[in-house]
């Protein structure tokens, strides 16, 4: 046991781990660089996106406000308009009033319905 002991211990002891292959190194050395490009890359591409964004809602704002602005001007408008509206002016331009009727329908209670019969 002792002889197995000293064997694996003296072969371990003579073990030298050294890579002298440097074309892997250079291998891996570009895949890392490229994959940091290809990341540089993709967040110059996000962070174009968001500012391009930002831009485009700034101009909707100022579009929404202009928008509410005419809103606001029409509506005021229209209650001015709608307040002068009255019985004289509608049947000067033609209108008259009519009588409203309203369809009925007979209750439930006074049908006769017809058996069903299986």
């Amino acid at each position: 046991m002792k002889q197995a002991t000293l064997k694996l211990k003296t072969s371990i002891e003579n073990v030298n781990i050294t890579n002298n292959n440097i074309e892997i190194q250079k291998i891996i050395l570009k895949i890392m660089l490229s994959i940091l490009v290809a990341l540089a890359l993709w967040y110059v591409f996000i962070l174009g996106n968001m500012v391009f964004s930002i831009v485009e809602r700034k101009a909707l704002e100022q579009k929404e406000l202009s928008l509410s602005n005419e809103v606001a001007g029409l509506e005021l408008s229209y209650l001015s308009v709608s307040s002068s509206v009255d019985m004289t002016l509608s049947s000067s331009m033609g209108f008259k009033e009519t009588k409203a009727a309203f369809a009925t329908r007979k209750s439930l209670g006074s049908l006769k319905l017809a058996s069903n019969e299986i």
